[in-house]
């Protein structure tokens, strides 16, 4: 398989919240810590993109890697972040796989699927994840060659992920519900409020507890 780096993107602000999410507990460990063992399930070597003190998140053992602008740009800030890095961290992989640090419940094969769709198009060629009808615009498989292009977008005003995407050859990959105590769940879903992570505590209850690799 094709070597894939990894970034957990946690460099929001957390506003909605009213707390830093990314430390919050949902079943027992970090909502972060979540998405850190899924990412790693599938890709290596991982990173952190994180705006904040990066400190606080010292005890996943990762390295925290900060925006590329300084103005909270959005994930695509956090993409080339992760593309500059992976650059010098992991020169012999042709892609990272970004995932967010609030969803608990993504699939761990997602890299196979991205893949797959990936190989449809000549390289380089951005997969992006739909799930219930929606694009789900922070998970998505970015080609590392993409950084400058990115880079000078970001420096033109772009902020949305799918503006700049749609200027690349993309592939979008549809990934089913799950099932979790016998209702359909959207393996995106997100914790961004205190209402979200309890029922992000509820649906975590009636899942299998995740065994990393």
């Amino acid at each position: 398989m094709v070597r894939v780096a990894g970034v957990v993107l946690a460099g929001g602000l957390s506003r909605r919240m009213g707390s830093d999410k990314t430390l919050l507990e949902l079943a027992g460990k970090p909502l972060i810590q979540h998405a850190i063992e899924r990412l790693a399930a599938q890709c290596e070597p991982l990173a952190i993109n994180a705006n904040r003190d990066a400190s606080r998140l010292a005890r996943f053992g990762l390295p925290v890697i900060a925006d590329a602008t300084d103005d909270y740009a959005g994930p695509l800030a956090g993409v080339l972040a992760g593309l500059r890095w992976a650059q010098q961290a992991a020169p012999d992989a042709p892609f990272i796989m970004t995932a967010a640090c609030d969803t608990p419940f993504f699939p761990d094969d997602l890299i196979i699927k991205f893949l797959e769709a990936s190989e449809e198009v000549a390289y380089p060629a951005i997969v992006l994840a739909k799930s219930g009808g929606q694009v789900q615009p922070v998970f998505g498989l970015w080609p590392t060659v993409l950084a400058g292009d990115l880079a000078e977008a970001l420096a033109s005003g772009t902020r949305k992920v799918l503006q700049w995407a749609q200027q690349h050859s993309q592939r979008i990959v549809e990934v089913p519900m799950i099932s979790l105590g016998g209702k359909q769940a959207d393996p995106f879903f997100n914790a961004n409020t205190p209402e979200q992570l309890a029922e992000a505590e509820a649906l975590a209850s009636c899942l299998a507890p995740f065994k990393p690799r």
